[in-house]
């Protein structure tokens, strides 16, 4: 219980990188307003046509974010369209992109609003301009890359906000890619939360939304990479004191996606590592019975023994990575780590090793 309580308070908000998670409370109307409820997201104001240009993305609703990519040398295989998580940055992917890029896969990243150096840094956004934004992206890609098969890839808040985006919860176009990969993504909902957590959160919203809050003292790892924790540690980029009306917006954004599971009918790589002191095991064995069955989908769960929150940048990244591009690039073959077979076990035997059938328009994007 102890344990359950700490955990608790460093979802509260405080900066343990790039952490991202949680489920809703009864809003009123000041909270609806910072959420985006109501907000009629498919129709922003007239502005410039949403587009990359340079190292900028420009939203649908003329936002200005700052965009990272990692390119191959040839024409790519694949491409990812990366989100990071809560209180990260695009500079998240620095590592994963390099390599995915000598496997010949290019990577997008961009700093969602709210985080690193995008507008509004330190203030919740609303689940829903995620959502889009991560719509309007992949758009752009996939009129850059017509033929390349493009996938939509998200780490804890990130992955949180893929599967918002990919199910259509706020309302805003699904994004047109051909498969989805979690890496440990935020899915720590309500549902399998104590009172306690719930109430705290509930009377601190309403009594501290602007209190910020911090992890010192907390002794819980999102990483057995310590020299990458201690640079993140260092990096201005990446937030390390958190509102408490930011935790309730994630909170909103973990209910969310742990709600949309079963309409998650993409093509999908789930991550996870067995030392996750972040996302509790439960919520993630939930998550994943929630996901809707059916011949034809690709289902491919990984489960890691050594692995922790921060899947691509543990010590044992490079594994991981190498798993990812691998799925990407041949979605038919087993996982190079033996993950998925693990992870079969770890899930109660759902169909984690199980390739599904391309769809024509997948298939010609794999096979140009």
């Amino acid at each position: 219980m102890r344990h359950n309580q700490r955990r608790w308070i460093v979802f509260l908000g405080i900066a343990m990188f790039t952490l991202g998670q949680f489920g809703c409370a009864p809003v009123t109307d000041r909270e609806a307003r910072l959420e985006g409820v109501g907000t009629p997201r498919a129709a922003p104001e007239p502005g410039p046509a949403p587009r990359f240009a340079g190292d900028r993305f420009i939203t649908a609703d003329g936002l200005s974010l700052p965009l990272r990519r990692w390119l191959p040398k040839g024409p790519p295989k694949a491409v990812f369209l990366a989100l990071h998580g809560f209180n990260d940055y695009s500079h998240a992917f620095e590592e994963p992109g390099k390599a995915w890029a000598k496997d010949g896969i290019a990577t997008y990243a961009y700093d969602q609003r709210g985080f690193g150096a995008a507008p509004g840094r330190g203030r919740w956004p609303g689940r829903f301009a995620l959502a889009a934004d991560a719509a309007t992206a992949s758009e752009i890609l996939r009129r850059m890359y017509p033929h390349v098969p493009l996938y939509l890839l998200g780490e804890s808040m990130g992955g949180a906000v893929a599967v918002v985006a990919m199910t259509g919860e706020g309302g805003a176009p699904v994004p047109q890619v051909d498969g989805v990969i979690l890496v440990a993504p935020a899915v720590w909902g309500r549902a399998v939360m104590g009172l306690a957590p719930k109430l705290v959160l509930w009377v601190g919203v309403r009594l501290f939304p602007a209190m910020k809050l911090t992890g010192r003292g907390l002794h819980i790892w999102a990483s057995d990479n310590i020299p990458m924790l201690r640079a993140l540690a260092r990096d201005r980029l990446v937030i390390k004191r958190t509102r408490v009306d930011t935790v309730w917006g994630l909170v909103n954004l973990m209910d969310a996606a742990l709600a949309s599971a079963p309409r998650l009918t993409a093509p999908l790589l789930l991550l996870y590592g067995a030392h996750d002191e972040i996302i509790p095991k439960r919520a993630f064995r939930r998550f994943a019975r929630a996901l809707p069955p059916g011949p034809g989908r690709d289902r491919r769960l990984a489960y890691y023994g050594q692995g922790w929150h921060m899947l691509t940048r543990d010590l044992e990244g490079p594994l991981v990575i190498k798993d990812v591009a691998s799925w990407a690039l041949s979605r038919g073959a087993p996982l190079p780590s033996g993950a998925d077979h693990a992870g079969a076990r770890f899930f109660g035997g759902l169909a984690s090793s199980r390739p599904g059938a391309l769809s024509e328009t997948a298939q010609s994007r794999a096979h140009p």
